[in-house]
């Protein structure tokens, strides 16, 4: 199959690379050139996303927020200027909800399907190929893209239609985000009161608090490796997507609201580029306590 994709970075990179492992024909462009090493598997550098929409019959989009999508598609020589009837866009970017039915409606109107299918496992499941995939589409479009899904992750789901999939995501990251923040403050209690938050952190896996988070980012906040991972700059994004649809939907999020006040301090310490399990900085500048290495 004649496959696209859009947006090599941290995770388009290797999801890339399974579509072209699984024996398709890949037409790549990202703003940063195509890897050497897709390069190498195979793939084919184009200049714009245009010449990859006129290449392939399927175009993946991995970039970071609402407006690199919006260009990607209908900028200069973007991907939609490329596309005749009976494509397919797949978008796997985290965005706006109601910015993708916005989009989805200018791709139908020439004539191809759109798909919205944002990812969860960063960039560990994006090697691993274990990636949860939350897909907005028609039954008829999903079950033509699920077998390429299925190269790239294990947890596949039909949400609903477009749209559903990126709010989908959104509560996704909520969960993740107010995680993080339980998991820094356990920590942190647990250090400032003189325990080994390492033992802690070994006695919780065993019990009802037990988290992938806990697991994973744990062992980070632990371990102080704060490099991504999934930087807290695009987590601070999904989170003021959630407080935008909060707001329009008349609801109060109170929590998220918390988190992401957190991420800004992290920010505007120049922790932009930290993975999010670097939200616990923020707990300690606070406490003015380090949960390791003091």
């Amino acid at each position: 199959m004649k496959l696209g994709f859009i947006g090599l970075g941290i995770m388009g990179a290797p999801m890339a690379g399974h579509l072209l492992a699984a024996g398709h024909e890949l037409f790549a462009q990202s703003r940063s050139g195509v890897p050497a090493a897709l390069l190498e598997q195979g793939a084919q550098a184009c200049n714009t996303g245009a010449e990859v929409a006129q290449a392939a019959d399927i175009v993946f989009l991995m970039v970071p927020d609402t407006p690199h999508v919006e260009a990607a598609l209908f900028g200069d020589n973007g991907a939609a200027s490329g596309l005749t009837p009976g494509k397919t866009v797949v978008d796997m970017s985290s965005i706006s909800p109601i910015a993708t039915k916005q989009f989805a409606e200018r791709i139908l109107a020439l004539g191809c399907d759109y798909i919205d299918a944002p990812v969860s496992g960063g960039e560990v499941g994006a090697k691993a190929a274990s990636l949860t995939i939350m897909v907005g589409a028609t039954d008829a479009s999903f079950a033509k893209v699920k077998p390429l899904f299925e190269k790239m992750g294990k947890n596949i789901t039909l949400v609903g239609g477009v749209g559903d999939g990126q709010t989908c995501k959104v509560a996704n990251q909520i969960i993740v985000a107010l995680n993080i923040e339980a998991v820094g403050e356990a920590l942190l209690f647990a250090a400032k009161a003189g325990a080994d938050p390492a033992k802690v952190r070994e006695a919780l896996m065993g019990g009802f608090a037990a988290s992938r988070i806990l697991e994973v980012h744990g062992e980070r906040m632990i371990k102080r490796t704060f490099n991504p991972g999934f930087r807290i700059e695009l987590h601070q994004k999904d989170l003021n997507l959630a407080l935008e649809g909060a707001k329009a939907l008349g609801l109060s999020l109170p929590h998220t609201a918390s988190a992401a006040q957190m991420m800004n301090s992290c920010i505007a310490h120049g922790g932009a580029a930290w993975d999010h399990s670097g939200l616990v900085r923020a707990l300690e500048v606070a406490a003015n306590f380090q949960i390791a290495g003091n």
